[in-house]
């Protein structure tokens, strides 16, 4: 009898805790559904792409100040020792086509702001996405044929002097104009430039129009990267569109430095490890997490990759005009001192960014308009405490476009909006949820519709 007791006293604690571990998984379960969802405000969102806009404006436009002053003292063109923290505020000095003259921007390095009765004026790092999101609608789209790209350049840029195109961007137009298509534009046997920088500050909007999914934004911008990149400048260019999409995965319990570290850690799985672009950012975040100030990480930057030429970086040898100071890869590195350093302080990173050196307006507006996403139009006004104007002409730069060129930073931001809400219904395989106005996006691969990866190291972005 006492045998008996027993044997069914275990069985009785055998099935309740079976069905203990049953609950738990199926807690599990149901927890896990519920990451593989993430919901955004679209009302939300629309701020944020106004604050892309106008924080982009603030940080090129501040950047374009000092663009070129300090490259080096390799080749031809030396200019001295680099910018420190101690010349902010201070007297700017002549670029390496200024001609002896500071900048007519600013006569000193400091912020450049335009108040609410004046207007922000394009340039090659605002102007080329404004013609993507204008082509993105005008053709009902969010994924651009080769077609539409070749007939919006050769509308929308004008074919003379100053047209705002430099190497890659310049070789791609005549290309176009003899009648090439994309990606030849971008292919090395057409175009020599396919090293330069111009893809990364031309295509970093399409991580907005695919939020919170890098794999799916890396495939919109595949046609419009590899129109003027290829190898470690597209790669470079994909990091920059991956950091763009995880800026839309908002964590209130992280501060803003560790989103934006966070953020880059995931896009680095974007380059391959054996490539120089992989190894700048290994090497620089080393030094930043040493401790050591940015100045002295900026210039053991120079003395590895211009200096000594290290990693595989091997631009110094090709005896470029000012030793490829337009290049993918130096800028690169220098936009990760700001990006690592500025440690998400929109004031603090376009500062950095002023002062690193090389083509310095174009770290300043990749990370201008990714902080001034994140924080959106009211956190940027917070951080200066004050308000700036909302108007944009597009024809300081480009031509052929609505209302003379001018248009407004909310116009601009509903236009991006529409393009979301194509990607979260046709791409993603998301829904609008009208009542609650936001976009229901699945987090896990096999929930999009999306089958297309050509980046054998694409992985799941999970919270």
């Amino acid at each position: 009898m006492k045998n008996f007791i027993t044997i069914i006293f275990l069985l009785i604690v055998f099935f309740s805790c079976n069905t203990e571990i049953k609950n738990k998984e199926t807690q599990t379960i149901s927890t896990n559904k519920k990451k593989e969802y993430i919901s955004l405000s679209r009302a939300r969102y629309c701020d944020q792409l106004h604050g892309f806009w106008l924080g982009q404006s603030i940080a090129n436009w501040t950047g374009l100040v000092t663009e070129m002053d300090k490259i080096g003292n390799i080749g031809e063109i030396k200019t001295g020792d680099f910018y420190t923290r101690a010349n902010w505020g201070k007297p700017d000095l002549p670029s390496i086509w200024g001609e002896g003259l500071p900048s007519d921007i600013s006569d000193t390095i400091d912020f450049v702001f335009k108040d609410q009765s004046k207007i922000w004026g394009s340039d090659d790092d605002t102007d080329i996405e404004y013609m993507y999101q204008y082509l993105l609608n005008t053709n009902n789209t969010y994924i651009l044929s080769a077609q539409q790209i070749r007939d919006g350049w050769l509308k929308h840029i004008k074919t003379e002097e100053e047209n705002y195109l430099w190497v890659s961007n310049q070789k791609a137009f005549d290309l176009m104009r003899d009648g090439l298509l994309p990606p030849e534009t971008g292919n090395p046997s057409n175009n020599e430039h396919y090293e330069m920088i111009d893809a990364q500050l031309t295509t970093e909007i399409f991580g907005l129009y695919s939020p919170t999914r890098p794999d799916v934004a890396i495939n919109i911008a595949h046609l419009p990267i590899q129109t003027t990149a290829r190898n470690e400048a597209e790669d470079i260019s994909k990091f920059y569109v991956s950091m763009y999409s995880l800026a839309s995965k908002k964590n209130t319990e992280k501060s803003m430095s560790k989103r934006i570290h966070w953020m880059a850690n995931e896009a680095r799985a974007f380059l391959d490890d054996n490539s120089y672009p992989a190894k700048m950012f290994d090497y620089t975040q080393k030094l930043y997490k040493s401790g050591i100030k940015w100045e002295q990480t900026r210039d053991s930057i120079y003395y590895r990759y211009q200096v000594k030429q290290q990693d595989g970086y091997d631009i110094t040898s090709k005896n470029l005009y000012c030793n490829g100071c337009f290049a993918a890869g130096i800028n690169f590195a220098a936009s990760l001192v700001s990006l690592f350093y500025g440690e998400g302080d929109l004031k603090r990173t376009i500062k950095i960014g002023t002062l690193a050196g090389w083509d310095s307006d174009n770290p300043t507006a990749t990370w201008g308009g990714l902080i001034g996403f994140m924080i959106g139009k009211d956190g940027i006004e917070k951080t200066f405490n004050r308000q700036f104007s909302n108007r944009f002409n597009i024809h300081r730069t480009r031509q052929n476009f609505p209302n003379n060129g001018i248009d407004t930073f909310e116009n601009m931001a509903k236009k991006g909006l529409i393009i979301v809400d194509r990607v979260v219904k046709e791409e993603l395989g998301g829904t609008i949820n009208k009542e609650e106005n936001t976009w229901v996006i699945p987090q896990r691969f096999e929930d999009s519709k999306i089958r297309r990866f050509e980046d054998s190291k694409i992985r799941r972005f999970e919270d």
